[in-house]
């Protein structure tokens, strides 16, 4: 069973004495409680801390936040028999929806407890969001959407220490455009970026769930492609080139790709693997067009 719970948090009532309004140990329990939600902009940090406190009062076996692409879930947290969830919000503005698994019912003592206990939750967890929000933004490409080159060195550095642990492959595809300069010049940059944004859709399109794609700047762009193997990468360079020819706009232009293909190997740093990706890429580039399969022709 679930109820919702609207918790709305006016910025212009709220201040630091409402913190002292009770005994004064619920009073320090209430500061203390405030204190470690100020210690970190980390949304799983904070509804970590926020469970352990309201266990004190709820007979919780799970607490989860969701908010837009933002999600967390306390530690341990398991389902129960029942589900209680709240709005969040500031000034009606909604930040989140906080949903508990609950073995018992709440007792109006004890809500009232946990609602003020989401007064002080809601601010802290408001930072969380914006910070969160403004590196994801810092991360990002402004035209394409897609991770940015900051973006990419990180991701690239995260999956290669994922995959020297579990034994896996990890594929690095470098694209650019064939003559993106001439489009430019002859066409506008106005062209020039909507042919950047419907390449970038080729690509999200060509891609699995796990991959991820990248846009350096200008026509450059990456692939960091999970759990490869020859035929992942061949599969996706495929489809990379249907989705040229599929795209009318792109075809309108002429408009068509060079790829360059590497494998991770054990001796690989972030540096070595790109710039075997990137030598592919110049091989490419100066050879006649290949066909679509080159599975025979991936580095490692």
């Amino acid at each position: 069973m679930r109820t919702v719970n609207i918790v709305n948090h006016p910025n212009s009532k709220f201040n630091a004495f409402t913190l002292f309004q009770h005994g004064d140990q619920q009073s320090q329990r209430n500061l203390a409680l405030l204190e470690q939600l100020q210690t970190t902009l980390d949304v799983k940090e904070l509804i970590d801390i926020f469970a352990i406190e309201v266990a004190r009062y709820v007979d919780i076996t799970g607490l989860y936040f969701k908010h837009n692409e933002i999600s967390a879930t306390a530690r341990g947290s398991r389902h129960a028999k029942a589900e209680r969830q709240f709005e969040l919000k500031i000034d009606g503005r909604f930040i989140g929806l906080l949903s508990y698994s609950v073995n018992a019912p709440i007792s109006m003592t004890n809500f009232k407890i946990l609602t003020e206990l989401h007064q002080l939750l809601i601010n802290p967890l408001n930072n969380a969001i914006c910070y969160h929000q403004a590196m994801q933004l810092a991360m990002q490409d402004a035209l394409t959407q897609l991770g940015n080159r900051r973006s990419f060195d990180e991701q690239l550095k995260r999956t290669m220490a994922q995959a020297t642990r579990r034994h896996t492959r990890v594929g690095l595809i470098l694209c650019d455009l064939n003559k993106f300069k001439a489009i430019n010049d002859s066409f506008g940059h106005t062209v020039g970026d909507n042919v950047l944004e419907h390449f970038a859709n080729a690509l999200r399109q060509s891609v699995r769930g796990t991959d991820s794609v990248f846009r350096f700047g200008g026509d450059e762009f990456a692939i960091i492609v999970e759990d490869a193997c020859e035929q992942s990468l061949a599969a996706i360079e495929n489809r990379i080139y249907q989705a040229l020819i599929d795209d009318a706009f792109l075809a309108k232009y002429g408009v068509s790709s060079s790829l360059g293909l590497a494998f991770m190997n054990r001796a690989d740093t972030a540096i070595s693997f790109f710039q075997r990706a990137d030598t592919a890429l110049y091989s490419q580039k100066v050879n006649t067009p290949r066909k679509l399969s080159v599975v025979s022709k991936i580095t490692s």
